[in-house]
């Protein structure tokens, strides 16, 4: 098990400190502000650890309220909202200095049959096809702006292999969609609830980033400031985040400073697992 892999399981290792309130420290990375990724991942394990064992997360809502300090630890609060016959919903707040700085609520499922369809997986080339992140930074360091030289450098929990790089290495304006294998750097434990709390964390990477592909930029542009304002994420089948799924992105509409995005997250079987949307804010920075 990785050192990165390590760090994000003792993240999502909340601290108990009385019913439904729970203390969740971060990396100390040098961020300047906590992952949104890593609020979400332990929102979910915080509602997760007030629910029975036999219902299943299947959506959550997040809004970002405030920028995340990693110095501090953070603390959540659960609401219980309802336990119904087959419906379980937590309401979760996220404080830091006396303030809220994130808000989710989450619902849980007992397992049930029903009707079934679902889109068809993207024709993307396989993983093993594609560069990995260390020849791709070996490929590109050159051509690369020094933030994302540093991103690359950076020992991650989450490793990604974009099926185009050339949005990360040059300003030139795509089409807004992009597509992307997603898996953890190393094994997990086998709690199907650490794969969704994983997933949460990991699906709030490159998504907002589809939105400036359109405008030849990315959120590593310093011309811009960008941040997730808000989050949402449905998990409809079993998967393991350890394994490879393809994340398949794209753009609809950005405007008045905001931009908005999909994701759907796909096995290598071709069975779609979870969907995700976003929205964030894009200002354009006016430094006179």
């Amino acid at each position: 098990m990785t050192s990165a892999i390590d760090t994000l399981l003792s993240i999502l290792d909340l601290e108990t400190l009385e019913t439904n309130l729970f203390r969740a420290n971060s990396p100390q990375s040098g961020w300047q502000r906590v992952f949104g990724g890593q609020v979400i991942g332990q929102a979910l394990v915080a509602a997760s650890r007030t629910i029975d064992a036999s219902r299943a997360a299947h959506s959550l809502h997040c809004y970002f309220m405030r920028p995340g300090d990693p110095k501090v630890p953070i603390i959540y609060q659960v609401n219980p909202l309802r336990d119904g016959r087959s419906f379980s919903t937590r309401s979760v707040l996220a404080i830091q200095h006396g303030k809220a700085i994130f808000t989710m609520e989450a619902s849980f499922h007992t397992k049930e049959e029903g009707f079934s369809h679902q889109i068809t997986m993207p024709d993307i080339p396989a993983p093993e096809d594609l560069p990995t992140e260390t020849e791709l930074f070996e490929k590109y360091t050159e051509m690369a702006p020094e933030n994302i030289k540093a991103y690359f450098r950076r020992n991650r929990p989450i490793e990604i292999r974009p099926a185009n790089m050339e949005h990360y290495v040059m300003r030139k304006k795509l089409e807004p969609v992009q597509y992307v294998w997603v898996r953890t750097t190393s094994k997990l434990p086998d709690d199907p609830a650490i794969h969704k709390c994983a997933l949460a964390y990991a699906s709030d990477m490159t998504l907002l980033d589809t939105s400036l592909f359109a405008h030849g930029l990315s959120v590593f542009s310093k011309t811009i400031s960008a941040a997730s304002l808000d989050h949402a994420m449905w998990f409809h089948d079993d998967f393991r985040a350890d394994e490879w799924l393809l994340y398949s992105q794209d753009s609809p509409w950005t405007g008045s400073a905001r931009g908005f995005n999909r994701g759907s997250l796909f096995k290598r079987d071709g069975t779609l697992v979870a969907s995700a949307a976003q929205e964030g804010l894009i200002r354009i920075k006016n430094d006179r």
